[in-house]
């Protein structure tokens, strides 16, 4: 069988019979594949904890007709060690490989991007300096425009007149103008817009400026737009601290 490498982040596992698991990976180049690693469960296996969610490896696998077989995993980083140790990156950091699998929806389909922005994110999350709803709302706008969904904050997404302005609509692509204003929209305090901006720009220095309130404002417009734009809900979202 053609076997090949790629760095990856395991996304998550599951059974498969009695010793193996299928380990569904997010791969630099080769985009989300899903990959048998058999024997993991052994106490004897060689690969012990190297295929565990979090963990970003480098890997060898061997091609197969429905399931790549994985040969070789070698630790890059093990992220997990860091965030099972605090609940609120953990859980966070589920919502982020979540997200990750449902935007790369198309296996061996390359997404360099979205394995780049993931790596840095868990890298951010892990290393504690950031706050984990902040690194999780940045993270979700981020992939959200690499996948094709980017947000406008100021500009009028359906019009294109420039802001700043008053209305937020998930289903329009963000910010809108009176005249383009749909009935549903939000109408959110425009320090919380400016974080939002900040959020999907990288502004670090506003972000942490900003007050409690507009932190937590922004975090649910977040959370809005990624459910319109991924038409159903994370499951792991619902155990993250909003």
């Amino acid at each position: 069988m053609p076997l090949y490498r790629d760095e990856a982040i395991v996304l998550r596992t599951h059974k498969l019979g009695e010793a193996d698991r299928i380990i569904t990976l997010l791969t630099r180049h080769h985009g989300r594949i899903r990959a048998v690693a058999k024997g993991v469960r052994r106490t004897s296996s060689r690969f012990g904890s190297r295929l565990e969610p979090f963990t970003h490896v480098d890997l060898q696998l061997a091609e197969g007709r429905s399931l790549d077989t994985i040969t070789q995993a070698e630790t890059l980083t093990l992220f997990h060690a860091r965030l099972g140790l605090d609940y609120d990156r953990y859980t966070a950091g589920t919502a982020m490989l979540e997200t990750a699998e449902r935007l790369a929806s198309e296996e061996r389909q390359p997404s360099v991007q979205q394995f780049l922005l993931l790596v840095g994110g868990l890298r951010a999350m892990a290393g504690g300096e950031r706050g984990p709803g902040q690194v999780l709302d940045s993270y979700l706008l981020r992939s959200l425009a690499v996948a094709g969904y980017a947000p406008s904050f100021e500009h009028c997404s359906r019009c294109g007149l420039e802001g700043p302005h008053r209305w937020f609509n998930p289903s329009m692509g963000g910010m809108l103008c009176a005249t383009c204003r749909v009935p549903g929209s939000a109408s959110p305090a425009a320090e919380t817009i400016e974080v939002l901006g900040a959020l999907l720009a990288g502004d670090w220095p506003t972000v942490e400026a900003a007050e409690p309130r507009h932190l937590r404002e922004a975090s649910g417009l977040v959370a809005a737009y990624l459910h319109w734009h991924l038409e159903r809900g994370l499951r792991s979202m619902a155990y993250v601290e909003r």
